[in-house]
C-alpha cells in the first residue's frame, strides 16, 4: 500500500505540473508574444476556462500527501516553511492578477496586473524547480525527522544547507525553461495568427536551453544523490522514464514551425512526465532523503499512515478521482479548439 500511495501522489503532482504548468508558462511569455490588448486577451482566453481548475491538482496532491504520509507532511511543511509561504503569496498574486486586470479600464491598471501575472508565474516556476531539487538532494534531518532550511547559506551541498545552492538553482532554471516551453506550445496550440507564430518561435528558441539544462541537471543529480544511480543499477527498467523525457524533447523539436502544435505540446507533456517520474524513481523508497546522514531519511515506510487507513482511503480515493477526471474531460472537451475574441467564454 505504501508503494501504491507513493505512485498516486507522484502521479497527482505530475498532473498538476502538466496542467497548471502551461498556465504558468503562458503567463511568463504573454507580454512577449502579445503586443497589444487584444492579443493579451487572446492569451488569457487560452487558459481562462481551465487555469483555476488546474490548481485543484495541487490541493489534491497536498491533501493526499497529508493522508498517506503524515510524517512527511509534518516534517516538510515545518522545514520548508519559508519557501512555502513565498509560494502561497505568489499563488495569491497570480490569481488576483488574472481576476483584477479587467476590473478597471485604465492604461496603468491593466499593465500593472499583467506584470504581476508574469512575475508570479516566473517565480513560481523557479521555486517549484528548486523545491524538487531540495527533495532530490535531501534535507538535514535530525533523529526526530525535523529540520529547517534558510533561503541560502554558502550555496554548498555538503555544509550547512539552504533552499538555494549550486544544485537546486540549476534545477530551478531548468524548471523555468521547461514551463516557458510548455506554455508557449500551449499558446501556439490554442491561438492563431501572429500570437501563435510568436509563441512557436519562443518554444523553438527555449528548446536549446531546456535540452542543455536537462543534461546539466542529470549530471548533477547523479553526483548529489547516489540513490538515483543505485536504483537504476538495481532496476534497469527505470530507464524508461528518462527515455520518455528524451522522446518528448525530440517530439518538441520535430513538431515543425507552427505546423504540428499538437505534437509539440504532447511532446512537452511527455518530457515533463519523464523528468518528474525519473526524479520519483531516483529517490524511491525515500520521500525525503537525509543529508549527510542517509540513515535518517524519511521513507514511504516510516512516514506512512496505518495500513488499515491506507486501504480504506483507497476506496474513497478512486470514486473521487473518477469524478475529478470526468470534470476535467468535460471542461477540456467543451473548450477545445482555437480561442477567438469574438467567441463566448472568458
Amino acid at each position: 500500500m505504501e508503494t501504491l500511495w507513493f505512485c498516486l501522489v507522484a502521479l497527482m503532482i505530475a498532473a498538476y505540473v502538466l496542467l497548471d504548468g502551461f498556465d504558468l508558462g503562458a503567463g511568463i511569455i504573454h507580454l512577449c508574444v502579445a503586443r497589444n490588448e487584444a492579443e493579451r486577451r487572446i492569451v488569457l482566453r487560452s487558459i481562462g476556462p481551465v487555469w483555476d481548475g488546474n490548481e485543484v491538482w495541487l490541493l489534491a496532491a497536498g491533501g493526499t500527501l497529508y493522508f498517506a504520509f503524515p510524517g512527511l507532511y509534518a516534517s516538510s511543511f515545518s522545514g520548508f516553511y519559508l519557501p512555502l509561504m513565498m509560494v502561497l503569496w505568489l499563488l495569491i498574486l497570480r490569481g488576483v492578477s488574472v481576476e483584477f486586470r479587467n476590473h478597471v479600464d485604465s492604461p496603468v491598471w491593466k499593465p500593472f496586473w499583467d506584470a504581476g501575472f508574469m512575475l508570479s508565474g516566473a517565480l513560481l516556476a523557479v521555486f517549484y524547480g528548486a523545491a524538487l531539487g531540495n527533495v532530490v538532494r535531501g534535507a538535514p534531518l535530525d533523529p526526530a525527522g525535523r529540520f529547517f532550511l534558510p533561503l541560502w547559506t554558502d550555496f554548498g551541498v555538503n555544509g550547512p544547507l539552504g533552499i538555494l545552492d549550486w544544485y537546486t538553482v540549476p534545477v530551478g532554471v531548468a524548471a523555468f525553461a521547461a514551463l516557458v516551453q510548455h506554455g508557449a506550445l500551449w499558446v501556439a496550440l490554442k491561438t492563431e495568427g501572429d500570437v501563435a507564430r510568436r509563441a512557436s518561435n519562443v518554444a523553438g528558441a527555449v528548446w536549446f536551453l531546456v535540452a542543455a539544462m536537462t543534461v546539466l541537471v542529470t549530471i548533477l543529480t547523479f553526483r548529489v544523490q547516489p540513490q538515483a544511480g543505485a536504483n537504476l543499477s538495481a532496476h534497469p527498467w527505470g530507464y524508461v522514464f528518462p527515455l520518455l523525457a528524451v522522446g518528448g524533447l525530440v517530439a518538441v523539436l520535430a513538431r515543425g514551425r507552427n505546423r504540428r502544435p499538437v505534437v509539440g505540446f504532447l511532446g512537452s507533456c511527455a518530457y515533463l512526465a519523464g523528468m518528474l517520474s525519473s526524479a520519483a524513481f531516483g529517490i524511491f523508497p525515500y520521500v525525503l532523503p537525509a543529508r549527510p546522514a542517509s540513515s535518517l531519511g524519511l521513507t514511504i515506510y516510516n512516514t506512512a499512515a496505518g495500513a488499515y487507513g491506507l486501504r480504506v482511503g483507497l476506496y474513497w480515493y478512486i470514486p473521487g478521482m473518477l469524478l475529478a477526471l470526468g470534470y476535467f474531460v468535460f471542461t477540456y472537451r467543451h473548450f477545445r479548439g482555437k480561442v477567438r475574441l469574438e467567441a463566448g467564454g472568458y
